[in-house]
């Protein structure tokens, strides 16, 4: 077996398209063994390190300027030890003497479970520890937390440990928190249904731990960070918020209340939704694993800099500037890097404003490798360090967190007056620290609090605005009557940030004494206004304002900025659906405005009781409006239960040739979502058995079958297929052995398809690629390969060929009943098998219990250049029947392979060495090259296959060390969210891959880059971790 190093070539060779470059003019500092890039004019240095603190995740301040860092041990064990074992820590650091270089530091609580957040609030640190957020309290003040209280049970830990990151305090007092992973949680909500949901979510409550609410929903992995702009909007980090693609998978989020952003799989299931698609995406950050994220508030780096975000990127060594404008009801984003390091170790997890207005990072090192490949050789001993980045030129701001004018002792030790003047003032740590003390005041400030709003509105500048929109604050966490009355009033500011946040803060108290000013705001120019204004309207929920819903709506086509406007159209729909309203909102499906039809559409599809029926929607299913017609489609989708209705119209519309490619898609889609209906498996069945369908008919036919997945396929459409596969000369129509494919036939059922591909694949005319695929798509094997086939599956395999009749020849290979001299003469092949391959080819081991045929597997397997494919736990189930014979050999096996980690890391020294030079031509060519079949498997750009992960800017986010070892120990580490599974069914079958899909009736799991299967959710018995990549 020859490794393919040389695709080290075309990764790295190559120049991967950057969305974010720094200017040539910029500063480079050596500095703790990086060299550092960032802006002209700023520079760098160490404010923490060893013995201080050795590998720092998160921080964050306290009101007297200490740090509080969640700080690792160094563990990558299995979440499970660690939940036990809680070998992790939080320090709490101090600068004594205010150089801005932190000189003490004590153990303010050990035995902590992997923290993934920290928050100071009111006299406590909260950690995100999962599957818990912890409330750490010191109540006698020696400096280590004495008191742990759970103040939130997330109740899952999944094998990543991304259940959980957080929390972060809103300006609104409110505490949030992201949920990752795809495990279920269960919400309670008083009054309400409980929220049961496997998705990722922020979540929200009151510090006392009430009024939990979801803000967001998504398919994304792992949401990490939260920030808030100063009208109240949250940006977050995430990974795989897309399927990976053309460079993209992570990035940042703007996250509309109600939202449903992507990744689009199962978990998104029974979230309402505004539109066939997720909401959109602020910033592609490409495979970056961006994680710490920070709003800059003061003015010290310059105005130009205020309110912008920065963002850690894990993987790319750097950390992000993104510069946000207005765009509609949402944000676009400038991006550029703003402090880059060359060692590949620097890996950033957190950033924070300290209030002078530096910026920290916290660098974490080199230790972290759960669920994170950059290598498998994970380096502990690489420790991290905390730098401090400051403006050359700036002026230092005076007593940063109000500590001579002693804010500590707010309210008691200010008036009313003093802490007015003070929410305008420069120093974000003290206005933060003055809404504190207004809040504690509770309706003794409003007087000064309505003043403060009531005066700014006569002066439009930027800093009346932020003193007034830090009263809203003020006023929401109060809450009272009068503060809400003062909130009112702010509706109608001059000042369109104040007017955001008071629409929020009224939002959240749902004041329905609020509504008529929030019904004018609906018809306000901004249209970020009127997009928060609609989330009142909505979490209100009074019937009577679906009306003006409807109108504002209607008003959306007025302009083409507006029309186009997805973010604000989604908050005016996803209104209407929490309304619940279904009998005032279904007067709109007769409006002329296809606008308005579309929304009335999707509100009444989406609330509970909506009363939507196949008769209204179809139609919509022929309108003229393309996204009317679209919408009303992906309806009728998601109710099987209206196939019989529509299967007349579904009839004329398969018959219809005028149908584009597109329309043909979906109505594929919808055939194979409505198959289960007798009516609808008949319609395909005559289609499929009619000689006189148009070939484009045909397609459709075959891919609907394809997305239907029944549990037991009908025998019309077997013998169809069998039809169609006999009636062939010399090549069969690749859609029908997909369909084959696809339908997964059982055996006993599959008679005449397994007749009519054997009759074809005989010796003869046909070509071999067709020949080859055809033996591959028989229902459960062949029971039999007589020795001249067998001899020519063995020479497709073991040639130089291409990778679909490898691919093909492995797969027959592996299912069929091989006699015992047979797979002797395969186990003498496994040299020539790719690292991919090796697995497969051990399936058909599976079926012998000879002994001579184990001993010689074994002898096959330990050829050195076999040894870097395999692990114990991929070859042990394959010998389980066998003798004690052979089991004696295979321990011998076993020791080799788990013998020691050096031998593996001083093959990679070997092989890192010996590289040439990158060269891009010679890369790109075994990248596409047959034997290597990379690009079977994975993108660059956009040629490629779809199934591993993207590779498209993998030299920006994997060093060579890496991208080595991938290769040479495929199976050493895996990206996170390409992780295998082994699927265990309860007819004993083992069916091992990658999740496609996690439906709650189905598992679609991908065998291989030709083959999916769909399985459902009754038959599984087991679903466990696999241990071999793909």
């Amino acid at each position: 077996m020859r490794l393919p190093v040389a695709l080290l070539y075309v990764l790295f060779g190559a120049s991967a398209p950057r969305a974010i470059a720094l200017e040539a003019s910029n500063e480079q500092i050596e500095l703790n063994g990086h060299t550092f890039t960032l802006p002209s004019g700023f520079t760098i240095e160490v404010a923490a390190a060893a013995p201080l603190v050795e590998r720092p995740i998160t921080a964050d301040f306290d009101e007297r300027g200490r740090l509080y860092v969640s700080d690792s041990s160094g563990s990558n064990d299995k979440v499970q030890k660690q939940l036990e074992e809680k070998p992790h820590r939080v320090v709490r650091l101090e600068d004594t003497d205010g150089d801005g270089c932190f000189d003490s530091s004590t153990v303010f609580a050990d035995k902590l479970m992997f923290p993934e957040g920290t928050m100071w609030y009111d006299g406590s640190l909260y950690v995100a520890a999962p599957p818990s957020i912890w409330k750490l309290t010191d109540t006698d003040g020696d400096g280590v937390a004495d008191k742990r209280e759970e103040w939130f049970q997330g109740k899952t830990l999944t094998g990543c440990a991304n259940d959980l990151h957080g929390p972060y305090l809103g300006p609104d007092g409110w505490i949030y928190w992201c949920k990752g992973a795809f495990a279920e949680q269960t919400y309670e909500r008083p009054g309400r249904p409980p929220l049961v949901t496997t998705a990722s979510h922020i979540f929200r409550a009151r510090p006392d731990g009430t009024q939990i609410e979801p803000v967001m929903t998504g398919g994304m992995d792992n949401p990490v960070d939260v920030v808030f702009t100063p009208g109240g909007e949250r940006i977050f980090t995430t990974t795989f918020l897309v399927h990976p693609g053309g460079g993209l998978r992570d990035g940042l989020i703007h996250a509309v209340y109600g939202g449903v952003y992507g990744k689009v799989h199962g978990v998104l299931d029974g979230h309402p939704r505004t539109s066939p698609d997720v909401m959109p995406v602020l910033s592609h950050l490409g495979p970056a694993a961006p994680c710490g994220l920070a709003r800059y508030e003061s003015d010290v780096f310059g105005q130009e800099y205020q309110d912008n975000l920065f963002a850690c990127l894990f993987n790319m060594q750097k950390v992000t500037r993104h510069v946000l404008s207005e765009d509609g009801a949402t944000f676009a984003s400038r991006d550029e890097d703003f402090v880059v390091s060359n060692n590949r170790d620097f890996h950033p997890t957190d950033v924070l404003e300290d209030a002078d207005g530096s910026l920290l990072i916290v660098d974490t090192g080199g230790w972290y490798k759960l669920c994170c490949p950059t290598s498998q050789l994970v380096k502990p001993d690489v420790l991290g360090a905390i730098y401090r980045v400051r403006r050359k030129d700036a002026i230092p701001l005076e007593d940063p967190r109000g500590l001579s004018q002693h804010a500590l002792e707010w309210p008691k030790r200010a008036s009313k007056l003093f802490l007015g003047v003070t929410l305008g003032d420069p120093r974000p740590a003290v206005r933060r620290r003055a809404v504190q003390a207004m809040a504690e005041l509770g309706d003794n400030a409003v007087p000064m609090l309505n003043f403060i709003v009531t005066v700014g509105n006569l002066k439009n500048t930027p800093a009346q605005s932020r003193q007034c929109v830090h009263a809203i604050w003020a006023l929401e966490r109060i809450g009272t009557d009068a503060a809400r009355l003062a909130l009112r009033n702010a509706l109608h500011s001059r000042h369109k940030d104040v007017r955001q946040a008071a629409v929020h803060a009224s939002s959240l108290l749902r004041d329905r004494k609020a509504l008529p000013h929030l019904i004018e705001l609906l018809g306000n120019d901004s249209p970020q206004n009127r997009r928060a204004a609609a989330e009142a309207v909505g979490r209100i929920g009074n019937s009577s304002e679906v009306a003006a819903l409807l109108d504002a709506i209607d008003k959306l086509s007025q302009t083409q900025a507006s029309a186009n406007d997805k973010v604000l159209a989604h908050s005016l729909t996803y209104a209407l659906i929490e309304i619940g309203a279904a009998e005032e909102t279904a007067v709109s499906l007769v409006n002329d405005n296809p606008i308005v039809k579309r929304a009335a559409l999707i509100a009444l599809d989406q609330m509970p009781d909506g009363g939507l029926t196949a008769q209204l929607v179809t139609p919509f299913l022929d309108a003229a409006d393309s996204e009317l017609r679209r919408t009303a489609a992906w309806i009728a989708g998601h109710h099987p239960e209206w196939a019989d209705s529509l299967a007349g119209y579904l009839r004329e519309r398969l018959s219809d040739e005028n149908l584009s490619a597109e329309d043909r898609g979906e109505l594929a889609t919808q055939l194979g979502g409505f198959a289960q209906s007798p009516k609808i498996q008949e319609l395909l069945a005559a289609r499929l058995a009619d000689a006189n369908v148009t070939p484009a008919e045909r397609r459709t036919v075959l891919e609907a079958m394809q997305r239907s997945g029944p549990k037991d396929v009908p025998g019309s459409w077997i013998s169809g297929l069998a039809k169609l596969v006999s009636e062939t000369h010399k090549q069969v129509d690749p859609s029908v052995l997909a369909t084959i494919r696809a339908l997964h036939i059982a055996k006993p059922a599959a008679g005449p398809v397994r007749d009519a591909l054997i009759a074809f694949a005989a010796p003869g005319e046909t070509d071999e690629k067709d020949r080859l695929a055809a033996i591959a798509e028989i229902p459960g094997g062949l029971d039999s390969v007589p020795s001249e086939m067998f001899d020519w599956l063995i020479t497709r395999f073991a040639a130089e060929t291409n990778t679909a009749n490898r691919a093909a020849a492995l797969e027959v290979l592996s299912k069929a009943k091989l006699t015992s001299e047979q797979l002797m003469a395969l186990a003498d092949k496994f040299w020539s098998a790719g690292p991919m391959e090796v697995d497969r080819l051990l399936s058909a081991f599976e079926q012998s219990t000879d002994a001579q045929v184990g001993l010689a597997l074994l002898a096959s397997l330990g050829d050195p250049a076999v040894l870097p494919s395999l692990r114990v736990e991929m070859i042990k189930p394959r010998l389980a029947k066998y003798p004690a014979a052979v089991q004696a050999e295979a321990e011998k096996l076993y020791a080799r392979l788990t013998a020691d980690m050096a031998a593996q890391r001083a093959r990679l020294d070997e092989l890192a060495e010996s590289l040439p030079p990158g060269d891009v031509r010679r890369g790109q060519a075994v990248f596409n090259n047959t034997k290597a079949a990379c690009a079977t498997c994975h993108a660059i750009g956009y040629l490629g296959g779809r199934i591993g992960p993207d590779l498209t800017r993998i030299g920006q986010v994997r060093s060579a060390r890496d991208l080595l070892e991938s290769i040479v120990y495929p199976s050493a580490s895996f990206v996170r969210s390409y992780e295998p599974v082994a699927v265990v069914t309860a007819d004993g079958l083992t069916y091992n891959g990658l999740v496609r899909n996690d439906a709650p009736d189905e598992l679609v799991l991908v065998k291989s880059p030709t083959e999916e299967i769909r399985i459902p959710r009754d038959t599984i018995e087991e679903i466990r971790p696999g241990t071999v990549s793909i």
